[in-house]
């Protein structure tokens, strides 16, 4: 915290140098009642520079940058629309401070005057109504990288910051960035997107391209995480930056056969990597853009663009902002549109001579609705704040900045048909994707993607000129699998991969799990290459069968006969044909016959547990240690007689036994009995 403050009072000697330099009638300055902050990349360098002192950048020697400068001038317009406005603030106006913000961490100069209270920061609280800043909230910045760099400043004052283009995830952590709002999509909803783009088109191998910032970073991140559980593989990844080999790069995207290329990066890192495609004729690919320059129209000019192959954008759509086109056409005949002063240090001064009306509104649209919006948040909590209901604003209180970002936290009104709401992440909970072709040097929307207030995505390929000449380009490192066939995979890369079939009493289901085969339970089957399990059939003889029929009568006669039988043998129970000493056997042999033919009829219909029991006969066998005990076994079988009579048999007393001897003598005393005298 010391190094801090010693920071701030040292940067406190450049503040009160470079604010003599802020010229009052400036495009970049307005007064007002209550001033706005706004930071801008008018100017932007990507190159840098070791500097062995903290020296400022003057940015108006740096590139210029048309789509920056609308949207510079983007704010501007909101602010002099609410102030044009009865309804939103009536008796109060808005003015800002706009800097130019071209460098991450060479600017601090008109960071520090933003929030400099009588030209001096002030790093501890003073007492009430005294260290106010100058500014009741911020607009700004474009880059994530540079929205990170000053956040922890305004935040000690609790100055929030309306971002319109910082979409890194981190922004979400309230913990980190209490004071940040935002009104453009953060990272998440982008990945979400392209995710839903790749799998639709089947693209399972792909290249993604980033830049080294945050935002580039964010999203790979983002990307990988999202993709874990889908078919999709990350085949090429590299960050780019100005001293990335091209050429090389190119050379492996085309050995490894990838035909889809994610470019998530800023717009002018994209610039460079979509040139060197060109210049090295890197082959036809589709090409997925992202926000920052899916709508860049000097590359959608760009000559034999067509020779990269399909370029797909996912952008934030622009709605039609009634009266921006007078507005810039007023500039035009009171200024010529810029200021083109002196140089100076305080980087609010643009280096834009001969520019016309038509080159600001032809400029890339996005993030012109983000800007846009985030004017009338701070105007709404502003309204809210001053309580001007009543068609009155009560000025007399003092309003705090933290006074301010409670009420954005709270903001709730609809701008352009459009509900403008944040969560508790402050990410905004409106906008959605339009989906697009580069086709003919225009932006052709083919699809959408909507998140509220639910998640409506679609495309019509229909209106994409493929490179393939109407065919949709494939992408893939193994051909998708013959039915019933399971994924062995080939290296790191689950996108690689050889076929197996499925063998007989196993199954495959890709949706689940497209490299096992799953073994089919006990009561079904399977053939090879199966994608399901069959159930067994279940074969029974039914009563109403020709068959059962002249079993059932067959099986009658023979109990019919069995009965008459043991009837004969009942009248001559004292004669010497029947034994008294062996009538146990006898009631076994004559018994088993019949037991075995009455169960004939448990051998038609359904088997079931209250038909064919064998009651005190049924089998059970003790089971191995867990002593379970078998299930009873129902209806004939080749064995059951032989199982009844070896009981039987077992239950005769020994006195019930003959021996070979007594029977041999019996059976001679009955042939002497019956022969002829």
């Amino acid at each position: 915290m010391d190094s801090l403050i010693v920071t701030l009072l040292l940067m406190d000697r450049i503040l009160s140098s470079a604010s003599q330099c802020i010229v009052a009638d400036s495009e970049f300055s307005l007064a007002g009642d209550y001033l706005i902050g706004g930071l801008f990349e008018v100017h932007d360098t990507l190159e840098v520079v070791p500097q062995v002192t903290p020296e400022a950048i003057n940015c108006s020697q740096q590139q210029f940058s048309i789509s920056n400068y609308r949207r510079f001038q983007m704010m501007r317009f909101g602010v002099e629309q609410i102030n044009n406005s009865t309804q939103t603030l009536p008796n109060v106006t808005l003015g800002y401070e706009i800097f130019d913000h071209c460098s991450d961490t060479r600017i601090f100069p008109g960071i520090f005057d933003l929030i400099s209270v009588n030209d001096s920061v002030k790093p501890w609280p003073g007492p009430q109504g005294q260290n106010i800043p100058k500014i009741i909230s911020m607009v700004g910045t474009f880059s994530s990288t540079r929205a990170r760099t000053i956040a922890p400043l305004i935040t000690m004052d609790f100055i929030p910051m309306v971002n319109y283009g910082s979409s890194s995830s981190t922004f979400s952590q309230k913990v980190k960035y209490p004071t940040v709002l935002r009104t453009v999509l953060p990272n998440q909803q982008m990945v979400e997107a392209i995710v839903n783009i790749l799998l639709h088109f089947r693209w399972h191998w792909v290249a993604f391209l980033n830049s080294n910032g945050d935002y580039g970073t964010d999203g790979i991140d983002l990307f990988m995480n999202r993709i874990k559980n889908t078919e999709i593989c990350l085949a090429y990844n590299k960050d780019v930056d100005t001293l990335t080999n091209h050429s090389e790069m190119f050379h492996q995207l085309e050995a490894q056969k990838i035909n889809v290329i994610i470019v998530f990066t800023p717009e002018r890192a994209a610039m460079t990597i979509i040139n060197a495609a060109l210049n090295l004729k890197a082959g036809k690919k589709v090409w997925i853009a992202t926000d920052p320059w899916a709508f860049n129209r000097e590359l959608m000019e760009t000559p034999n663009i067509d020779s990269i192959g399909t370029v797909i954008g996912i952008v934030e759509p622009e709605p039609e902002i009634p009266g921006f086109y007078e507005f810039i056409s007023s500039l035009k005949e009171e200024s010529g549109h810029c200021e083109v002063g002196e140089e100076r240090v305080c980087n609010q001064m643009c280096n834009c001579k001969g520019l016309k009306t038509e080159d600001i509104i032809q400029a890339d649209p996005s993030y012109s609705f983000p800007v846009y919006s985030a004017v009338h948040v701070i105007a709404h909590a502003l309204h809210n704040l001053l309580q001007c209901e009543s068609g009155q604003c009560k000025t007399s209180m003092t309003v705090y900045p933290y006074m301010v970002l409670t009420e954005l936290q709270k903001s709730n009104f609809t701008l352009l048909n459009q509900s403008i709401q944040f969560d508790k992440n402050g990410d905004p909970m409106f906008g959605s994707y339009s989906i697009v072709f580069w086709k003919n040097k225009e932006a052709e929307e083919v699809g959408h993607y909507k998140f509220y207030p639910s998640v409506d995505f679609h495309i019509n390929s229909s209106k994409i000129q493929w490179y393939t000449k109407g065919q949709v380009p494939t992408s893939f490192c193994s051909l998708d699998c013959p039915v019933g066939y399971a994924r062995q995979q080939i290296g790191i890369h689950k996108c690689c991969f050889n076929c197996i079939i499925c063998p007989n009493g196993t199954f495959i289901n890709i949706t689940v799990d497209p490299f096992t085969c799953v073994s089919c339970p006990a009561t079904a089957y399977s053939t090879p290459a199966s994608t399901s399990c069959q159930p067994r059939l279940i074969e029974f003889v039914s009563f109403t069968d020709d068959g059962a029929i002249v079993i059932m009568v067959g099986t009658l006669v023979l109990m019919v006969l069995v009965l008459l039988t043991a009837v004969l043998f009942g009248l001559n129970y004292n004669t010497p044909v029947v034994p008294r000493r062996r009538l146990a056997t006898q009631r076994a042999f004559y018994f088993a016959p019949f037991e075995s033919q009455s169960l004939t009829s448990c051998e038609t219909e359904k088997p079931s547990g209250k038909v064919c029991r064998r009651g005190a006969g049924v089998k059970r066998e003790k089971a191995d240690k867990g002593g379970s005990r078998s299930a009873p076994t129902f209806g004939f079988t080749p064995g059951r007689l032989y199982d009844t009579l070896s009981s039987f048999v077992s239950a005769l007393t020994p006195e019930e036994i003959h021996t070979e001897e007594e029977f041999i003598a019996e059976s001679t005393t009955f042939k002497r009995f019956n022969s002829p005298q």
